[in-house]
């Protein structure tokens, strides 16, 4: 074994290592891969940054995009509504109509901004025909995923397969050649769901005001300034009011007043009302001040933090947001956003106190007092999903037509065969911006360049991986392994171990690892590629049992308040499932 084959075995454990903590987010993860074969020479210049111009990273950027542009036209939240009436008629009829709906727009736009459309949309149908949102956030999200691998655009795993399945000198995969094996899945999980996984989930979250969905009732205190206090006379420095103490002051109510005051902006007078978020210790710990004094205890409801100017919102952080790995006092919340954290839901426990050292994870869920005239700063930052409020953003629907028009070209030229996708993507970019779907700015911004960096990242690992023959090794070890029990069963092999892998890192990264492997496999065995390029593929994004196999899964996690487990517990059996369906089916389709 040469010393460069040993040298990428040694990268793909780091890169697994990588992927898979949290010790630096994916995106950087790929870079250094990237990086440490350019430094060692294993890749020329132009072989190590060829993911930067490789057509799989173009089109994924080209299809946030053409996504946001639809996104932004509303047309979305429009039949969301209509499905919204027919589910208070008939619960089951109008679910599964939803749900279907919810597929087949996650075939032809990301599946993520469909997912973060239909939260908010989804947590008010539970309030409304009172059930738990935990049943149908998971379900949600499961219909995001099966629907994306329906067609070549449905989710940047199956570009990136087909791009290098190109490179290797195999015939691209078409658009809807992903569509038998698509419908195959989709059906079987719908089936699943309605039959069996739906009664699995839990009532983790109730139909409940925020106030006590996050258990505020013991973190809220209203005291009030004393005459005679130094304060008095002098706009509220809370670094002096509150140092050493784990408090905030939300708001300045003036006595004989309903509204409120910014806490920044205004005098402090005898008598004032200041609202504080922190525990009854960190607030006794106040009170030793001798100006001031604590009003009567009160059940808090919602309204108590949505007066006049005041806003109570719930938004989940996006599993690609740059806050990840920051803490809460890192970010200075008010500052950035006029929002102050009162709450969060952070993988899974509910955390009230020490707020400013908690580490933000993708799909933790915040409880923020805001001002309203800043909440759609919140809902148009990508770092976040709006959970709470519908409706704050304001569509153009005036250009749905000239977006679906775009979209239809761009998928149909593609199909036909008269444009290669990335081309037709780009132009439809083009003609989004032209149109005035989008403005520049809006489109440079829809781009998630988190994962165009692992793209551009990962590529070059399989690059190094064919030119060093790791690949090759790789593929003989998997063919000695099952080479007794025929082709299917290496194909069997390629579903499970990419549906493992997927489990705890990044969808693309898996496949980008284990593609060029398949295609080795199957050129070592002498058979058709093509089964064991769709078995990855497939695999790759049909990951239901962690929370974090997934970019939609993620969105869910803290909004649905689910458990790591109800993920295992829901996704496993759906997993099996698929892996039998894809040992059986996928030979049948694409023959060996």
């Amino acid at each position: 074994m040469s010393f460069e084959i040993l040298f990428v075995f040694s990268l793909l454990a780091i890169a697994l290592f990588l992927f898979s903590s949290e010790y630096v987010s994916f995106d950087i993860a790929a870079i250094i891969i990237m990086c440490l074969l350019l430094v060692t020479g294993i890749l020329t210049p132009s072989e190590g940054l060829s993911g930067f111009s490789n057509p799989a990273t173009l089109t994924v950027a080209a299809m946030f995009v053409l996504s946001e542009g639809l996104r932004r036209t509303g047309i979305l939240n429009k039949v969301g509504d209509f499905f919204t009436r027919q589910m208070e008629d008939n619960f089951w009829l109008g679910f599964l109509g939803m749900l279907l709906f919810v597929s087949i727009s996650s075939s032809f736009i990301n599946n993520t901004a469909v997912v973060v459309i239909f939260i908010p949309v989804f947590i008010d149908i539970a309030s409304r025909i009172d059930v738990s949102p935990s049943k149908l956030l998971m379900p949600l999200s499961f219909a995001g995923i099966m629907g994306g691998i329906c067609t070549l655009i449905g989710t940047s795993t199956n570009i990136l397969v087909s791009s290098i399945a190109e490179d290797r000198g195999l015939e691209p995969l078409a658009m809807f050649e992903f569509t038998p094996g698509g419908i195959l899945f989709l059906s079987a999980g719908f089936i699943y769901l309605f039959t069996i996984g739906i009664k699995m989930i839990p009532n983790r979250r109730k139909n409940e005001e925020l106030t006590s969905g996050y258990k505020m009732q013991g973190y809220l205190t209203d005291v009030v300034l004393e005459p005679g206090s130094d304060l008095v006379g002098t706009v509220l420095d809370e670094q002096e009011l509150t140092a050493h103490l784990d408090l905030d002051v939300l708001r300045i109510f003036k006595p004989g007043r309903d509204s409120s005051a910014q806490r920044s902006e205004v005098y402090l007078k005898a008598g004032d009302i200041l609202r504080i978020r922190g525990s009854a210790e960190e607030i006794n710990k106040l009170l030793q001040r001798e100006d001031i004094s604590l009003k009567p205890p009160k059940k808090w409801v919602d309204v108590d933090l949505e007066q006049s100017r005041d806003a109570l919102v719930e938004a989940a952080v996006a599993p690609d947001s740059s806050l990840v790995g920051e803490t809460l006092g890192e970010i200075d919340f008010y500052d950035r956003f006029g929002a102050v954290p009162l709450a969060i839901r952070h993988r899974g426990e509910l955390m009230h106190e020490d707020l400013e050292k908690v580490v933000i994870s993708g799909g933790d869920s915040l409880l923020l007092n805001m001002s309203k005239d800043r909440v759609k700063q919140i809902d148009t930052d990508p770092s976040f999903v709006l959970a709470s409020e519908v409706g704050v953003y304001r569509y153009r629907t005036e250009k749905t037509y000239k977006a679906l028009a775009i979209l239809a070209a761009v998928v149909l030229s593609a199909a036909l065969g008269y444009l290669p996708i990335v081309v037709s993507a780009i132009a439809g970019v083009i003609c989004m911006i032209l149109t005035g779907c989008l403005s520049a700015d809006e489109a440079y911004q829809a781009v998630n360049w988190k994962v165009i960096l692992l793209l551009a990242g990962v590529i070059p690992l399989g690059t190094a991986m064919d030119k060093t023959g790791a690949a090759a090794l790789l593929a003989d070890g998997m063919i000695s392994l099952l080479s007794v029990l025929g082709p299917r069963a290496i194909l069997s092999g390629f579903f499970l171990l990419t549906m493992g892998i997927t489990a705890v890192m990044s969808n693309n990264a898996s496949a980008a690892l284990l593609a060029p492997i398949a295609i080795q496999t199957a050129d070592s065995l002498g058979v058709n590629a093509e089964p064991f390029l769709f078995a990855v593929t497939y695999a790759a994004s049909l990951s239901f049992i962690t929370p974090f196999g997934y970019q939609t899964n993620t969105l869910v996690y803290g909004t649905g308040s689910y458990k790591f487990t109800d993920f295992t517990k829901v996704g496993l059996p759906l997993n099996i499932i698929f892996w039998i369906i894809a040992t059986i089916a996928i030979p049948m389709i694409w023959p060996f």
